[in-house]
């Protein structure tokens, strides 16, 4: 390819992929920094009409808990008392911090009885109790690593289990201690992670810890300037009837463009490839794939459950805790304390972003819901079965989002139901089970419309950015981004190949 044909390649394309690019490093920066801008909130009045809640989509009703003659709703954005048909729907927050990131309730639970019922909730950055005065008060918990992510609570008897994403934090009355519990490696533990993981944490910068995050951030800043650079080049050479007085400003603008591209290639064209593969169709490949942790990055750990614990249950049938990990599904044993780890092979497949609902149904059997649909599963005889179908349930993971992507399930609410008999009992109650999907939410109880624009975290906005869900549909992002990674390469290498 000639010079003249390189120039038009690396500024038209450059031109197209500008904006796109600038956003995803801005976006990409304030992602790799979330507990320095965990109390800033986005009003989702100024995000496009999808993001608002609508039928309780979006997560906002992961669960629900019965709770002194109401029920609980918890979720995305925070928690509400209902009664138990979900006609009077009123704010439960009180007492939470007001940033959403601290809202995002992962789990509810109680332990203890009458007088001494003690209520616990669990958001990915702390541990919240209810008390005094009829509010939330945060619960300190003594954790290995500051920087570690709560994903799930649970109790048995008078046990309450605190799980982050590494360990589990055990408590019993009066629950004011906590003590980590280090879960033995299991019998199959290989010291391996998946090739995506190891992509994604190189391309956040993470896998080298927080200076590793700022090498990014300064490569970030690098494809910034070369952005605005480029803009200021365009701009200025298309003006040529003012080219005496802008001339030598072009020259500079150049000559910065071309000094900081060329001396940082192998920095830019590495944070393109490595975001490039983070999305399908290279995304299912690197999932699938496992590779030894790499020595001397956050990936190496003496844990073996580094990063992988996801939820834990009782299962009050079979006698033994379980634990949903990112490797499958364990059994603990009888006491958490002294846990033996052993890998259930029967268990329903797990959704590569984990499960939204897992929960014992009064007949022993568990509903497993994730992005990739729900399933019934009979611990007993090993064999889980569709919720919705009734066919047995694919053997192996399949895609990571199936036709039903399930954000949450309760069976605490009832609904007035006409009595068919003819005793005179007239309206009676019945329960009803309410499954809520991302998308499209539910339309078994009515979402006050006060909750629509409950506000979203600065967070999770950079995020819809980068993966540039806030532009389209989900579906059509991976086309954009696979298109958009191999013409940000092609412009970067064009760039290079010029001889000024």
């Amino acid at each position: 390819m000639n010079k003249r044909k390189l120039i038009q390649h690396h500024k038209w394309f450059g031109l197209l992929i500008s904006f796109f690019l600038l956003m995803f490093c801005i976006s990409g920066i304030l992602l790799n920094h979330r507990q320095l801008i965990s109390d800033i909130n986005v009003s989702r009045t100024l995000l496009p009409s999808r993001y608002e809640y609508r039928q309780w989509n979006g997560g906002l009703m992961r669960g629900t808990l019965p709770f002194d003659s109401h029920i609980l709703i918890y979720g995305a954005s925070g928690m509400f008392l209902a009664d138990s048909t979900a006609t009077q729907i009123a704010d439960f927050n009180d007492g939470l911090p007001t940033g959403a990131d601290y809202r995002q309730i992962r789990n509810v639970t109680t332990v203890g009885s009458g007088a001494s019922t003690h209520m616990f909730a669990v958001s990915p950055f702390a541990l919240y109790r209810f008390g005094m005065h009829g509010k939330w008060h945060t619960v300190q918990l003594p954790l290995v690593d500051q920087d570690e992510r709560l994903t799930d609570i649970a109790s048995h008897g008078d046990t309450l289990v605190v799980l982050s994403r590494s360990h589990a934090y055990v408590a019993v009355p009066p629950y004011k201690q906590f003590g980590c519990v280090a879960l033995p490696a299991p019998p199959d533990y290989k010291d391996r992670a998946t090739a995506f993981r190891t992509i994604w944490l190189l391309h956040s910068g993470e896998l080298f810890g927080f200076v590793g995050k700022l090498v990014v951030d300064a490569i970030a800043v690098v494809l910034i300037v070369l952005i605005l650079t480029g803009i200021a080049f365009f701009c200025l050479r298309t003006t040529k009837h003012r080219w005496q007085s802008k001339g030598r400003t072009m020259k500079h603008t150049l000559r910065w463009h071309d000094l900081v591209g060329r001396k940082t290639i192998v920095a830019t064209l590495f944070i393109c490839i490595t975001g490039w593969c983070l999305r399908p169709p290279v995304m299912v490949v690197l999932a699938l794939t496992k590779v030894p942790t790499l020595p001397f990055t956050t990936l190496k750990s003496r844990n073996a459950w580094h990063d992988k614990l996801r939820l834990l249950r009782y299962d009050a049938v079979m006698g033994d805790w379980l634990l949903s990990t990112s490797e499958g599904f364990y059994s603990l044993g009888s006491d958490i304390n002294a846990p033996r780890p052993q890998h259930i092979a029967s268990a329903p497949p797990q959704n590569v972003m984990g499960l939204n609902v897992w929960q014992q149904r009064e007949d022993g059997m568990w509903l497993c819901g994730s992005f990739s649909g729900m399933h019934i599963w009979n611990r007993r005889t090993g064999s889980s079965v569709d919720y919705f179908t009734g066919k047995p349930s694919p053997k192996k993971q399949g895609a990571p989002f199936g036709n039903k992507a399930i954000a949450g399930y309760s069976a605490d609410f009832r609904s007035a139901v006409e009595h068919s008999g003819t005793n005179g009992e007239g309206i009676k109650k019945s329960a009803t089970e309410v499954v809520t999907d991302y998308y499209e939410g539910t339309a078994k109880i009515a979402q006050p419309e006060r909750l629509r624009h409950l506000p979203m975290s600065l967070w999770n906005v950079a995020l819809e950015v980068h993966t540039c869900r806030i532009y389209m549909q989900n579906t059509a992002t991976y086309v954009f981004i696979f298109f958009f990674g191999i013409t940000a390469v092609w412009c970067l290498w064009t760039g290079l190949k010029l001889k000024r």
